[in-house]
């Protein structure tokens, strides 16, 4: 899909971005990268509460979650390849800007049904955000920088649905669940003129490809043909789903069934965060010593012994702690499996970037975005759905793993 020179342009771009100028661009790129994130989790503790104002059930509650993220993944399948084509800044900008309108929509929707419709909305714009800031890494770097500045993408995103609740609950003491979606236009107005001033194109019209349907069909066709590729995106989407789920399911839980208020689940959210945080942060070492699929493998391995002990503890009546230890481990594992998944998924695509970190999002967000839903339907008053769950979802992911060792990863 690129011409055979086409490698030798990320180093020359990449090379411009030195001393203060990477960390600016680590710090754009990060903020960018947490704008999907904040959308998906700083209204959590407002659940409750949104569900009483607008008279709505708890799965058609959790349906603003649910399409959100179709949103995200869908568009993202048509954005990636369509940046692969016009370059890189008028899907953000516009993206940006379209997020920022639709929050708003969503602060003014006066029934659950139209909030949901605006949520889907806003999802669809966000897509550019959430491909675009993956596809820049692979613009502008290879090899060690790119897995270095693409590990700590993966940490905003790790990192910022645990601590995004924690926002949401210090809006909710200011204001109510109208103002945090104001809050959020806000975030991405900013972020828009941000990226307006300071990030240039990162996508030389050489290395671009047509812009046509057939084209971008030929790219996913490739990667469909690729079952490491294949593989690694359905693991890292199975293990997504069970974030997710828990993103979606701790408010109920954790407020409904444990008695916790909005300030206080706030705060355990952000408290589960602390592994996740830590084990993003030690994977690289893990990784040089063992090896990326070693160790995701033994993160998904930790994932599912978590899962069981979250059933057990919920099927024996164990109590908040019997529910934030196990949740604790799980998130730990995230932080370790997130980053190897889609390192590994993209070692051997970057000559079309954006179509590969499209369908790499767009398969997290989809099967997330089935899993929260999921939850709420099976709601009993107890943990155990959210347990059986994440059980099924790295349980599968485990077996993926397994499958593909054995033909050798």
């Amino acid at each position: 899909m690129t011409s055979a020179t086409a490698p030798s342009a990320p180093v020359a771009l990449g090379d411009r971005f030195v001393g203060r100028k990477y960390v600016q661009l680590v710090l754009l790129l990060g903020a960018l990268t947490a704008i999907g994130p904040l959308t998906i989790d700083t209204y959590l503790p407002a659940l409750p509460a949104l569900r009483a104002e607008l008279q709505a059930g708890d799965a058609s509650t959790q349906l603003t979650m649910t399409g959100l993220l179709a949103g995200l993944g869908l568009g993202q399948l048509i954005i990636g390849p369509l940046s692969d084509s016009v370059g890189r800044r008028k899907p953000l900008i516009f993206g940006l800007l379209g997020h920022a309108l639709m929050s708003l929509v969503c602060a003014l929707a006066p029934s659950i049904e139209m909030l949901i419709i605006a949520r889907t909305v806003q999802g669809l714009s966000g897509a550019a955000v959430a491909v675009v800031a993956m596809a820049i890494v692979r613009d502008l770097f290879t090899g060690l920088k790119a897995a270095q500045l693409l590990s700590r993408l993966v940490l905003v995103t790790g990192v910022s649905p645990i601590l995004a609740p924690s926002l949401g609950s210090a809006l909710l003491a200011l204001t109510d669940w109208q103002g945090i979606f104001v809050v959020l236009a806000l975030i991405a107005l900013a972020a828009m003129i941000i990226a307006v001033v300071a990030l240039p194109e990162t996508l030389p019209t050489g290395r671009r490809v047509p812009a046509e349907p057939l084209r971008w069909l030929q790219g996913y066709a490739g990667l469909f043909a690729d079952r490491r590729y294949l593989t690694m995106v359905a693991v890292a989407a199975l293990m997504f789903a069970a974030l997710f789920g828990y993103v979606a399911g701790s408010p109920f839980v954790l407020q409904d069934v444990f008695g916790l208020s909005p300030a206080t689940y706030g705060v355990v959210f952000a408290v589960n965060a602390v592994g996740l945080i830590v084990m993003t942060q030690l994977n690289p070492l893990l990784v040089k010593r063992f090896g990326p699929e070693r160790v995701l493998r033994g993160a998904v391995i930790t994932a599912v012994t978590a899962s069981v002990a979250l059933l057990l503890t919920s099927l024996s009546g164990a109590g908040l702690i019997g529910f934030v230890v196990p949740i604790f481990a799980l998130l730990a594992a995230c932080g370790v499996s997130a980053p190897n998944a889609a390192a590994i998924a993209l070692s051997r695509h970057g000559e079309n970037a954006g179509t590969a970190a499209a369908l790499l999002g767009s398969a997290q967000f989809v099967i997330g975005g089935l899993a929260t839903p999921l939850v709420g339907l099976l709601n009993n008053g107890t943990a155990v759905p959210l347990a059986g769950m994440m059980i099924l979802a790295t349980g599968l992911a485990l077996a993926l793993m397994l499958r593909l060792s054995r033909r050798s990863l």
